[in-house]
């Protein structure tokens, strides 16, 4: 990618409108692959960055063990409980931040896993935060896209219908590859189909498992 592309990146980026509310009050598994192709902006204080996500997880409140709502209501997991746009973002192995948007009416606690995007603009600042890595490493997993994005536990309760942090629409996928969800126990939902990712993307965290091609329609 040159600097021109990196500028209409920023360009579309700042004119761009959030997705609104009510894209999140779709059924959740819908969002998730709705999700697939928009485009993930923050427009921080150190720099904007732009990327296109590829790679979601879906969450449910029913019959998944995998949620973190599964057990009820908890101090860590109270903004899953608390409407559609919210974000959620909680630390695992005590080092890394993830992000979640949730996805259901106020009460219900569901949410989408944001797992990988393709970088667009803003790449200097991610290696910057990322530590120098090659492209391809820079948010090709749920820890690396906080990371390079500068997301932590200050945008934890967060509206991503808002700037400055927001997703705005895109261009859907021509396909889409359900599978099983990443880094669950056998005990946690690890075979429910969750896990969806853009056919043949690059960027992915890792290469999709237990393949189902789906074609989208044109939003």
């Amino acid at each position: 990618m040159d600097g021109d592309d990196e500028r209409e990146w920023i360009a579309h980026a700042r004119a761009a409108m959030p997705l609104p509310t009510e894209f999140y009050l779709q059924p959740t598994v819908q969002v998730a692959q709705e999700l697939l192709g928009c485009l993930l902006v923050h427009d921080s204080p150190d720099g904007l960055t732009v990327g296109r996500i590829v790679e979601t997880e879906a969450y449910l409140s029913e019959g998944d063990p995998g949620c973190h709502a599964a057990r009820g209501r908890t101090v860590r997991n109270a903004p899953m409980f608390e409407g559609p746009g919210v974000i959620y973002v909680y630390l695992i192995y005590g080092m890394h931040w993830c992000m979640n948007l949730v996805t259901a009416a106020e009460g219900t606690a569901e949410a989408v896993l944001l797992r990988a995007v393709q970088p667009l603009a803003g790449m200097e600042l991610m290696r910057h935060r990322r530590g120098q890595r090659p492209l391809k490493e820079l948010a090709s997993g749920p820890a690396k896209l906080t990371q390079a994005f500068g997301v932590g536990a200050e945008h934890n309760r967060g509206d991503i219908t808002s700037r400055p942090l927001f997703v705005t629409q895109g261009d859907p996928p021509a396909a889409i590859v359900k599978g099983t969800r990443i880094g669950l126990g056998e005990s946690s939902g690890a075979d429910l189909p969750l896990r969806f990712c853009a056919a043949s993307s690059p960027w992915l965290s890792r290469p999709p498992n237990a393949n189902t091609t789906m074609q989208r329609k044109k939003r």
